[in-house]
């Protein structure tokens, strides 16, 4: 295999292509976490507008269920977010290692 300077800048290519989808993945994640952060958001609010039609203590263990089935979901919700900010934020430092490296594909990722 040659190390001409087309070949290099082509694998240099590629590899920034397949950051991106790693990275448009994790956007994916970060979608779904935030859609599960909001479902407790939701759940809660349709209680608190619907609490004048039941007493609290008739359901107080039902409420409680579903108390810690919301804070499970407001964990994995933030689970998911901080998980892919963090790999978004190294795939953008990778890609910025490339950029160094290859200074002719540079011009063309900001």
């Amino acid at each position: 295999m040659t190390d001409n300077p087309e070949n290099l800048d082509s694998i240099a290519i590629n590899e920034v292509q397949l950051i991106l989808a790693e990275k448009r993945t994790s956007l994916a994640v970060m979608r779904t976490g935030i859609a599960v952060l909001a479902l407790p958001l939701s759940v809660i609010s349709l209680l608190i507008a619907t609490s004048k039609h039941y007493d609290i203590f008739h359901v107080l263990h039902f409420l409680i269920l579903l108390g810690i089935i919301n804070l499970g979901l407001i964990c994995l919700g933030c689970y998911l977010i901080i998980r892919s900010i963090i790999r978004m934020r190294n795939y953008d430092r990778h890609i910025h290692q490339i950029k160094l490296k290859h200074s002719v594909i540079g011009e063309f990722i900001s």
